[in-house]
C-alpha cells in the first residue's frame, strides 16, 4: 500500500496513543506516575481519550471527519500533558514526548484543515 507521508504519520499517531492508552489500565508505572503528578482522578479518562484518539484516527482513513476530530482532540491532551509535565517541574526529556505528540497531532489537524478550506 503507498501511503503519503502524512498518513504515515497519523498511522504512527493512532498506534501509539492506542499503546499509550491501554497503559493507563494496565500500567503499574503509569498508575504511579498518574499518582505522582496528583491527577490520579483523571487516568480513566486520559485512558479512555487516548484510546477513542487513536480509534478515530484509524477511523478517519474511512470517515475523514474523525481524522480532525481524533487529531484536535489529541493536540489537546497533548498539550496539557505537556503543561502538565512543565507545572511538576519533569524536566525537558521527560517533557520532550508530549510536546512531540501535539505538535504532529497539532500537525495532521492543520493539514486536514488545509484540505477542506
Amino acid at each position: 500500500m503507498n501511503f503519503t507521508y502524512i498518513e504515515w504519520i497519523e498511522i504512527f499517531s493512532s498506534l501509539s496513543f492506542l499503546f499509550y492508552g491501554l497503559l493507563s489500565f494496565l500500567s503499574l508505572e503509569m498508575k504511579n506516575e498518574f499518582n505522582r503528578w496528583n491527577i490520579s482522578q483523571f487516568r480513566v479518562i486520559v485512558g479512555i481519550a487516548q484510546l477513542t484518539g487513536g480509534i478515530g484516527l484509524i477511523i478517519g482513513f474511512f470517515l475523514p471527519i474523525f481524522t480532525l476530530l481524533s487529531s484536535f482532540g489529541l493536540s489537546i491532551l497533548m498539550l496539557l500533558g505537556f503543561i502538565l509535565r512543565i507545572m511538576v517541574k519533569d524536566g525537558v526529556l521527560k517533557s520532550l514526548p508530549s510536546l512531540f505528540y501535539f505538535l504532529i497531532n497539532a500537525f495532521i489537524f492543520f493539514n486536514f484543515m488545509k484540505t477542506i478550506i
